[in-house]
C-alpha cells in the first residue's frame, strides 16, 4: 500500500491518528466498518500531500478524501474503473470536486488504495483529509448526524503536524461566548447561537485581509473608555440582522444561508482600518474604531499564550512578541474590559483570541488558526 514518493510527517503520526479513530468508532454511532488503519491514513495523507504541490491548468488542487467504502456512502457517484490513489490521478480531479461538501471516496481494492467515487454525504467520524493549499492538509471528521460540522484533528503544513488536544481549553474561565472557538467539542450543534462566533471566527480569515472584532457586554458601556473618540463609523441605532437570525432563523431557510450573509457582512467590516464592535447579543455597533488605553490604566506587559494541540504548553510572553499594533491593542482592550473580548485575525491566517483570565491574573490569548482550518 505504501509506494511512490514518502512524506515522513504523515509516517511519523499516522499511529497517533489510528488511535484516535479508533477510539472514536468505540462511539456507538460510529460508523460500522474497519477503523481507518496507520497504513491507510498514511498513504491517504502521503497522496493528499503530493497532490497539494501539483498544478492544473495553472491552479494548485482543492480537494476532500474520506476513507470508506462505495457501500457506505450517501448516493454516491460511482467510477466505472477506479482510479489509481496518486497525486496525478487527484489533481487532475480536483476542478470537479473543489466545491465545498464534496468528497473522492477512498477505499481498498486488494492491497491497493482507489478513488471509486465521490460523495456528498459521509457518516460521523469517517476519516476525511482536505487539501486546503500547497502543503497544507487538515484531518477532520463529522462528530453528529444532524450537523454538518467537522472538527479538525491535525493540520499538516509541510513538515510541520500539529494534533489537535481535545478540550483544550478551560472554558470555565472565560466567557461561555467563547466555546465554540476555544473548545468547540463542548459546543452544541452547528445551529447553535455559540456558533455564530465560530462562523465570524472563520469568515474573518477567509478576507484575508486582517482584522479585529470586539465583542462586549450588551447593556454596558464601560467598553467606552477604551475606545477613541470620535467613532468615525457608528452604527445608531445597532444593526440587528445577525442577532434576529442567531435568535430566530427563518424556517425557509434550512442552510442558514440568510445567517451566513450576515455573518459575512459582519466579518467583511474587520478588514476595515480599526475594529469592528459587536455586543454579545450579536448587535453591530460600529468599526473602524481605535482601540486606546484608558486614563491611569497598566500598559498591558504580559500575556499566557496557548494552543489547543498536543505538547503544546503555555508561555508568557510580551504582546509585542505576537505581533503588530493590531495584537497590541487587542491585549491592552482585554486586560481594560475583562467582561469583553478581542478576536484578531492575522493577513497570513492565524487568529488569536484575547480574553482576560482571573485564574491567571493576566490576559489570555488563545491561539486557534488550526481549530478554523
Amino acid at each position: 500500500m505504501i509506494t511512490g514518493p514518502l512524506y515522513p510527517a504523515a509516517h511519523a503520526v499516522a499511529r497517533r491518528l489510528e488511535e484516535h479513530f479508533r477510539r472514536s468508532a468505540a462511539d456507538p454511532h460510529a460508523a460500522r466498518w474497519p477503523a481507518a488503519d496507520a497504513d491507510a491514513i498514511e498513504a491517504l495523507v502521503r497522496a493528499a500531500f503530493w497532490a497539494s504541490l501539483q498544478r492544473e491548468e495553472g491552479y494548485p488542487p482543492e480537494i476532500s478524501l474520506a476513507l470508506l467504502p462505495p457501500e457506505r456512502a450517501a448516493r454516491p457517484l460511482t467510477f466505472a474503473s477506479p482510479l489509481p490513489l496518486g497525486p496525478r490521478a487527484l489533481a487532475r480531479l480536483a476542478p470537479a470536486v473543489q466545491r465545498p461538501g464534496i468528497h473522492l471516496g477512498v477505499w481498498r481494492s486488494g492491497s491497493d488504495m482507489v478513488v471509486w467515487g465521490t460523495t456528498r454525504a459521509i457518516p460521523i467520524y469517517c476519516f476525511v483529509v482536505e487539501v486546503l493549499a500547497p502543503g497544507l492538509l487538515v484531518v477532520k471528521h463529522r462528530v453528529r448526524e444532524d450537523s454538518a460540522k467537522f472538527r479538525n484533528v491535525a493540520v499538516f503544513e509541510g513538515e510541520q503536524v500539529k494534533v489537535l488536544a481535545p478540550q483544550g481549553a478551560d472554558v470555565a474561565q472565560h466567557p461561555e461566548l467563547l466555546k465554540s472557538l476555544v473548545a468547540p467539542e463542548l459546543s452544541g450543534s452547528a445551529e447553535d447561537p455559540d456558533d455564530v462566533m465560530l462562523r465570524l471566527a472563520v469568515s474573518m480569515r477567509a478576507h484575508k485581509r486582517g482584522g479585529t472584532l470586539l465583542v462586549v457586554p450588551a447593556g454596558g458601556d464601560a467598553w467606552r473608555e477604551s475606545i477613541v473618540r470620535p467613532i468615525t463609523y457608528a452604527v445608531e441605532p445597532p444593526f440587528t440582522e445577525l442577532s434576529e437570525l442567531a435568535r430566530d432563523a427563518p424556517e425557509d431557510d434550512p442552510g442558514h444561508a440568510a445567517l451566513g450573509r450576515a455573518v459575512d457582512a459582519v466579518a467583511g467590516l474587520t478588514a476595515v482600518d480599526g475594529a469592528t464592535l459587536l455586543n454579545d447579543r450579536y448587535e453591530l455597533l460600529a468599526f473602524g474604531v481605535k482601540i486606546g488605553r484608558p486614563q491611569g490604566r497598566p500598559r498591558v506587559e504580559q500575556v499566557v499564550v496557548t494552543e489547543p494541540i498536543e505538547g503544546g504548553t503555555a508561555e508568557v510572553v510580551a504582546p509585542v512578541q505576537l505581533a503588530g499594533t493590531r495584537h497590541i491593542s487587542a491585549a491592552q482592550f482585554a486586560q481594560d474590559q475583562p467582561d469583553s473580548v478581542a478576536l484578531v485575525a492575522s493577513q497570513d491566517g492565524r487568529f488569536t483570541i484575547f480574553a482576560w483570565c482571573a485564574r491567571e491574573g493576566m490576559v489570555h490569548a488563545h491561539r486557534v488558526e488550526s481549530l478554523l482550518l
